[in-house]
């Protein structure tokens, strides 16, 4: 039995790198899964890969197409998973997006785009969520995808570093405000990981000359991998290994409080 045998559980941005890796690994341990994604077709077909690995460790699997920030959309994804699924333990708010412009040249719709998915899809994410738990009465958990750009803003990526930051100040505000009915709020703040999303933001970064930026110096440094299905690579001893998988990486923290391993697993959950 796996140590989330039994929970429902639901990730967003699942269709490839960091959200899928963590997809997978709530799978490994026995969780129902639902893998969302604003690319339905991908997240389909992920989904579908996934059918086998479930049934092998007891759990099942089931996908949605979202836009996070959209409400109906986020709406119809939580009633999907608990259509199937019988309610919703877990949620995951790790979609996101980066679109890297040098700070003069940062445009309305450059900062909308990125605040819209990333700190207004979180909120909607948490806020739905939220409810749901309430409603079940059982408590639960969120956890949210925040960054090293949350932790310090970069000249290339301003938007996305404010919208990182507005993560945090959102993982903070609801863990005060959803204690009361048990849910617990959290985050982990990830550096930079070879996934499909880091080859596009730098290949951005060459675009606009910025390839000797902040950002991208930290990037030479070497890129962790998210683990050896998602990525395709051996992740190295750079990552974080437990029971043979690499769900998460060194250079990761917490987000706000609750510093017990057990947190994310679920294992403290009345």
């Amino acid at each position: 039995m796996g140590r989330v045998t039994g929970r429902s559980c639901l990730v967003t941005g699942a269709a490839q790198g960091i959200g899928r890796a963590i997809a997978e690994a709530l799978l490994d341990e026995g969780a129902d899964v639902c893998f969302a994604d604003i690319n339905g077709e991908k997240v389909a077909q992920v989904a579908g890969a996934n059918v086998d690995r479930a049934k092998q460790h007891g759990g099942k699997v089931t996908h949605a197409r979202v836009d996070v920030t959209d409400r109906a959309s986020v709406k119809a994804m939580i009633a999907h998973t608990v259509q199937v699924f019988g309610k919703l333990d877990v949620k995951f708010n790790n979609a996101g997006v980066n679109r890297p412009m040098n700070f003069l040249d940062v445009t309305e719709e450059n900062w909308n785009f990125i605040m819209g998915v990333n700190g207004l899809g979180c909120m909607i994410g948490m806020q739905e969520a939220a409810l749901q738990m309430i409603a079940q009465g059982t408590g639960g958990k969120i956890i949210n995808t925040a960054s090293i750009a949350s932790r310090q803003g970069f000249d290339n990526v301003a938007p996305y570093c404010a919208s990182k930051f507005a993560v945090v100040a959102l993982t903070q505000s609801g863990a005060r405000d959803l204690a009361k009915h048990n849910i617990t709020v959290t985050g982990f703040a990830p550096g930079v990981v070879a996934t499909e999303m880091w080859e596009q933001v730098d290949q951005d970064l060459m675009e606009i000359g910025a390839g000797g930026g902040s950002i991208a110096k930290i990037s030479s440094l070497g890129l962790l991998q998210v683990g050896p299905e998602s990525a395709g690579a051996d992740p190295g001893p750079a990552c974080y290994k437990q029971g043979g998988k690499y769900p998460t990486v060194t250079d990761a923290d917490l987000v706000l409080g609750y510093l017990d391993p057990e947190f994310f697993l679920g294992g403290t959950m009345s």
